[in-house]
């Protein structure tokens, strides 16, 4: 079965997308919206050109090199121990918080089935949810993989654009919000979750090896008309994707606002958050906001371990094939922490914060061996970064350095 013609202009991009947008970019745009209405949307309109910018960079590699960003690191780092740390710290980082964010995106997903049937057994559904994702991940082929991720990423899209555009936005509120950027009291720790849940680590691994797939062959083989070509088509694919992940969390902020800013509706959790929109939406909010969050976190939850296996695959020179035991047994590992995790009942919006607030602390130091990467010119050629890509990289790896230590900062010496 084909796609239809508009969808098949989504890549590897679409990837991203899947990834980003799921119940953690959710929580926090639902959060961020309710307290602070539209004043954070500036803050999701620097992190769609911050992922552009790394994920172009990312897919960039990929079909020059054809290689992933884990098997960037063995050229790149020359001392065997420095090389030896790096691939440790790399695949730890990846694989124990993409376990973390697992746990999330089960529990957030088995929210969207709870608030849209009623069904309140989340141990039961978050283990259906976590053999779902193992099922499709099992099946092994990246076509069929991204039919399934193109329908569930349009579903999610839609169900929240919908419900953006059935409600009354303040549209003046709305446009200034990407123009005026201000930090708010307590709004510094919902900044750097936004940011952390959009410019996501484990994505340039994902990007970067998928990219490879779709677009390199055999490198002699492959004329330099050919690569240019990819890589223009590339970015198309990442600038449409990301921009479509961007609108979603728009559309969901500016949903929370006018559900609940200024208003005695008080945003609590994501099962509340469906139920106080009933006011708004009538009799089909809890259906549509718990179809949307499913989406979203099945969407995650099969993302999310396949960028833990293309990590651990690079790192240690494992063929990138999903039916090679190795691989299977590091997604297998992270469905089954995640899983695992959200069965036993913990708070999906605590685990979804941990983990965002960890990814945000984590991103300068793989934003900045990137930038190592792509300037190397032994590996890339006349391909490697040229001052305006560095430019936007560097700017953003200080604004997301500043924000992180900031954070930090607020959690050491409060109190």
């Amino acid at each position: 079965m084909k796609l239809p013609k508009f969808f098949r202009r989504f890549g590897p991009g679409l990837l991203v997308t899947a990834a980003f947008i799921g119940p953690g970019t959710v929580t926090k745009a639902t959060t961020a919206g309710a307290n602070f209405g539209h004043t954070l949307l500036w803050a999701v309109g620097f992190s769609v050109i911050a992922t552009i910018v790394f994920q172009e960079m990312a897919s960039r590699l990929g079909i020059v090199t054809g290689r992933g960003l884990g098997e960037a690191i063995r050229p790149t780092i020359r001392n065997a121990f420095a090389r030896g740390l790096a691939i440790v710290l790399v695949v730890s980082a990846i694989i124990v918080g993409n376990a973390a964010y697992q746990a999330g995106n089960i529990a957030g997903a088995a929210v969207g089935i709870s608030a849209a049937t009623g069904m309140q057994h989340q141990a039961v559904v978050s283990i259906v949810i976590g053999l779902a994702a193992w099922g499709i991940l099992m099946i092994g082929h990246y076509r069929s993989l991204q039919r399934i991720l193109v329908a569930l990423v349009v579903t999610m899209s839609s169900v929240f654009l919908l419900t953006a555009f059935s409600v009354p936005i303040d549209w003046r509120s709305f446009a200034l919000g990407w123009f005026k950027p201000t930090i708010p009291d307590g709004g510094l720790k919902e900044v750097l979750a936004i940011i952390g849940t959009t410019v996501v680590p484990y994505n340039l691994f994902l990007h970067a090896t998928a990219s490879a797939e779709k677009w390199s062959g055999e490198k002699e083989s492959v004329s330099d008309e050919t690569v240019r070509d990819a890589i223009q088509q590339s970015r198309g694919d990442t600038i449409l994707s990301v921009g479509l992940g961007g609108l979603v969390t728009a559309a969901v902020m500016a949903t929370a606002a006018a559900a609940f800013f200024r208003s005695d509706a008080g945003f609590t959790n994501l099962a509340d958050a469906a139920r106080q929109l009933e006011p708004l939406l009538g009799n089909h909010a809890r259906w549509l906001f718990g179809v949307g969050l499913f989406a979203a976190g099945l969407t995650s939850t099969i993302t999310a371990p396949l960028a833990a296996a293309y990590a651990a695959a690079g790192c240690f020179g494992w063929p990138i094939d999903l039916k090679d035991w190795r691989l299977r047994t590091v997604f297998t590992t992270v469905i089954v922490f995640g899983t695992s995790f959200a069965a036993s009942g913990s708070k999906p919006t605590d685990i979804i914060t941990f983990a965002q607030v960890a990814n945000g602390l984590l991103l300068p130091l793989l934003a900045i061996f990137l930038l190592a990467v792509m300037n190397n010119a032994a590996l890339l050629g006349k391909h490697r970064n040229h001052w305006i890509a560095n430019t936007l990289g560097v700017l953003t790896v200080v604004v997301v350095t500043v924000l992180g230590l900031r954070s930090l900062g607020s959690v050491l010496f409060s109190g």
